[in-house]
């Protein structure tokens, strides 16, 4: 069955069948979410590199450091999709402005203990709180879209957009995290990163007009099943725990890299090619009106991932390591919006939302696992040991999608396809 529809009625079909960012952009309403949306969901790539670098700093062990992150990341994952949930239910507002008030708190509270060298478990205690109310952003401008563009056919085009927008924010998040800390004080980057939190956060949660609409009060006799019962999300989640490998991996590895050759600014250098490349790959990828299907592109796109991401231990050198890091960026985009993209079709519009989270929560929950293990392999046997872990954690994604694809065709509900959310137009399924 094809997983993405496509209609020529006429011959001015050329114009909605190659939807462009520029036509995207002048959605109607779309810049009250946008722009706040970015600023809330800045933070997120500023995390888990100010934890890094300022828990290495008060204990000298990136080990620690890796574990510190990882906490939070395996909080935020297993709290995010429950987030997701709720908003889902009962409005994003209603999550959110609750949810950057703790995140600012215990974000702050971990930097003070880190500052005042408590023990790790102490540190593990404010991580907790600290990653489980991380803001699920992303998602939720994801899922205005939807309502927004209401089964257009540039639903594609905001995948990407999106993407790309997340992708910005590695580029702009790492920078600023590893100048803040290494420029002004290692405390900066987590600071900065709770302020803008809670300003952004805000901000977003007031743009009423664009959230998805809860029928009374988040009571009405809907189906609530979990997105995670749906077999191709959890196909998904397995492939995007292979991408958090990636950038969990990637941050641990070069900022020993880094130090090793007495370069630390070079960190957020070299993270911030690898994220320009995941950045102009997906602004291609949004720009490209695709006859392939979501699932072979995924296929591809991930064995080009896997193949990268596995010479990046043999680099000794910052050239050769920012140019294995542009190619491994450019393979990741395509993933992600491709795996978004299957969402629309394997998920009901009433768990998208959820489903986005799930997948987010996969990233941090593989990002998690990677800066764990790759701490460990920096602070043992060092000489780029780190960049093991984006190798086998994209291999074993990789092989456990080869083994289950059948399972990212959509179920079909009856005999039409609806693309998005309150699509209207029926379209015979092959």
């Amino acid at each position: 069955m094809a997983s993405t529809v496509t209609t020529e009625p006429s011959g001015n079909s050329s114009a909605s069948s190659r939807p462009g960012y520029g036509q995207l952009l002048r959605t109607r309403g779309a810049w009250t979410f946008l722009l706040p949306g970015f600023a809330a969901r800045q933070p997120f790539a500023m995390l888990t590199i100010s934890i890094v670098l300022l828990v290495q700093h008060t204990t000298g062990s990136y080990g620690a450091a890796g574990a510190a992150a990882a906490v939070t990341g395996v909080s935020m994952a297993l709290f995010a999709p429950y987030s997701g949930r709720l908003a889902d239910r009962y409005g994003q507002r209603a999550v959110l402005v609750p949810g950057v008030l703790v995140h600012a708190v215990s974000g702050l509270t971990l930097t003070a203990l880190a500052l005042a060298h408590a023990p790790l478990w102490a540190l593990f205690a404010a991580a907790v709180p600290t990653g489980a109310s991380v803001p699920q952003v992303g998602p939720m401008v994801r899922a205005r879209w939807g309502v927004t563009l209401k089964g257009s056919p540039l639903m594609t085009t905001a995948a990407a957009f999106e993407s790309v927008t997340d992708e910005l924010t590695f580029v702009v998040g790492p920078l600023l995290a590893t100048a803040l800390c290494t420029a002004v004080t290692p405390a900066a980057g987590l600071v900065t990163e709770a302020s803008l939190t809670l300003v952004g956060g805000l901000l977003f949660a007031a743009q009423k007009s664009t959230q998805p609409t809860v029928a009374d009060g988040g009571h009405a006799r809907v189906e609530h099943v979990s997105a995670l019962r749906v077999p191709g999300v959890r196909v998904l989640a397995v492939t995007f725990l292979g991408i958090g490998s990636v950038f969990g991996g990637m941050q641990v590895s070069l900022a020993a890299f880094t130090e090793s050759i007495g370069e630390p600014g070079l960190n957020g250098v070299l993270y911030g090619i690898f994220a320009a490349g995941n950045m102009l790959s997906g602004l291609v990828c949004g720009a490209v009106a695709w006859k392939t299907a979501p699932r072979h592109r995924l296929i591809v796109g991930y064995a080009a991932l896997a193949v990268t991401a596995s010479g990046l231990w043999a680099a000794h050198s910052v050239l050769v390591l920012a140019g294995l890091g542009l190619l491994v960026g450019m393979c990741i985009a395509p993933a992600l919006i491709t795996g978004y993209t299957l969402v629309e079709d394997l998920v009901p519009a009433g768990a998208r939302t959820e489903a986005f989270t799930w997948l987010t929560g996969a990233v941090a929950l593989g990002q998690a696992a990677a800066v764990t293990v790759a701490g460990q392999l920096e602070d043992r046997f060092r000489d780029g040991a780190g960049f093991l872990v984006p190798m086998g954690g994209t291999l074993l994604a990789l092989a456990t999608l080869l083994a289950l694809r059948s399972r990212l065709v959509a179920a079909p509900r009856n005999r039409t396809v609806a693309r998005g959310v309150g699509h209207r137009v029926p379209v015979t399924v092959d």
